[in-house]
């Protein structure tokens, strides 16, 4: 399973990014995608989940911090996911990270993950 983040970079505040992650070796169709991120530097804090989209793309859920101005889509003839992300701000830092979520029929969950993808957003 490889999944691949790319279109991180350095950007001025209030400028966008499209983010993709490009997912082999799974039936990406029946996985739930997520983006997270993580600040490096910050000991102790968690990786942060910052959206999700179900396995068809019709549902779709944000963290607070990022609602009104990022975008999760999918496209499952591709296996990419993607994360628009507007209005970037200094605080949106960071190491993105791109996820593929699966509950097993035990109740157990299945994980993916990417290699990450840095965003600086410059004030």
């Amino acid at each position: 399973v490889r999944l691949v983040e790319s279109g991180g970079g350095l950007v001025q505040s209030g400028g966008s990014l499209r983010l993709s992650c490009a997912a082999s070796g799974l039936p990406f169709n029946t996985y739930t995608m997520n983006w997270y991120r993580q600040t490096p530097g910050a000991p102790g804090k968690e990786r942060e989940l910052v959206a999700s989209i179900g396995t068809g793309g019709y549902t779709t859920n944000y963290a607070d911090s990022v609602k009104g101005r990022f975008t999760i889509s999918r496209d499952n003839a591709k296996n990419m996911v993607y994360l628009q992300m507007n209005s970037l701000t200094p605080e949106d830092t960071a190491v993105y990270y791109c996820n593929a979520d699966q509950l097993t029929d035990v109740g157990g969950r299945i994980w993916y993950w990417g290699q990450g993808t840095q965003v600086t957003v410059s004030s």
